[in-house]
């Protein structure tokens, strides 16, 4: 992320998005309209104190500490490394600029963590209610950044906003936690299918009584949910179980209802 900070997003000069965007926003609103200088560490930190605080309180403190560490480290590496320019082609900066922020966050969610800020509150919204709290933080990135196209000029914050959607989708590509999969298991052998499931994952198992019409028998089909990341493992301690059962498996957009996500800490 540092890398990408002094290489692709310091040439192209973009806006930041989230909390950096916010703060330079306010800012700006600030000097032009008020004639006032607004510090921008003590703005930056006091945006930040809600994020943190929620992520503290509803996602966990040791997520909460890895986070932070994970901001320092990109402070600090970001104040020590050169500055490099690789293309000034500013649209090319903003998709392959986005790429590789997009990829260094998904790194930090593998290791339970994240790049703070917003990043916080996508987090939470994904674990609460079950929806993609990147789209949201999406959104909200577009509007601070057509508000401050109003105040610095639309072609910085229009070529930012390209930024922030290719940085979204590849989150959206990388980060399997908050992805959900739907399971119809065809079995002879209904009891050790659900034993395995009990076994593998914190999910709940339906076993419905079916017919099938090519042997003109009755079948078992085991229903559940389990999370993407969980999907591997399951598939194969499910084959060792029954090698004859059929499995279809249904990438599933959204569940209402209680659906078991692992915690942070």
């Amino acid at each position: 992320m540092a890398v990408n900070l002094r290489t692709f997003v310091h040439t192209g000069g973009l806006l930041p998005g989230g909390i950096a965007g916010l703060t330079v926003l306010v800012q700006g609103i600030f000097q032009r309209f008020f004639g006032m200088d607004v510090p921008y560490g003590r703005l930056y930190l006091a945006l930040n104190a809600f994020p943190i605080l929620l992520a503290v309180r509803k996602i966990g403190k040791k997520f909460t500490a890895y986070s932070c560490i994970t901001i320092s480290v990109v402070t600090i590496l970001t104040e020590i490394l050169p500055t490099t320019t690789i293309t000034y082609d500013t649209l090319l900066i903003s998709i392959f600029g986005g790429i590789i922020n997009g990829a260094a966050i998904s790194m930090a969610l593998l290791a339970g963590a994240t790049t703070g800020g917003t990043d916080f509150v996508a987090i939470y919204l994904s674990e609460r209610y079950a929806m993609d709290g990147f789209n949201y933080v999406l959104g909200f990135n577009a509007v601070i950044l057509c508000c401050a196209g109003l105040l610095f000029g639309w072609d910085k914050a229009l070529y930012s906003i390209i930024f922030q959607f290719a940085s979204t989708q590849v989150i959206h590509v990388l980060n399997n936690r908050y992805k959900k999969n739907t399971l119809f298991i065809v079995t002879d052998k209904p009891d050790e299918v659900v034993r395995c499931l009990n076994s593998d994952v914190r999910h709940g198992v339906t076993e419905m009584h079916v017919f099938g019409t090519y042997r003109r028998q009755e079948r078992t089909m085991i229903y559940s949910v389990i999370s993407t990341p969980e999907l591997k493992m399951v598939l194969k301690d499910l084959k060792e179980v029954d090698p004859a059962a059929f499995i279809n498996v249904i990438k599933t957009d959204q569940v209402s209802g209680r659906f078991y996500i692992k915690p942070n800490d």
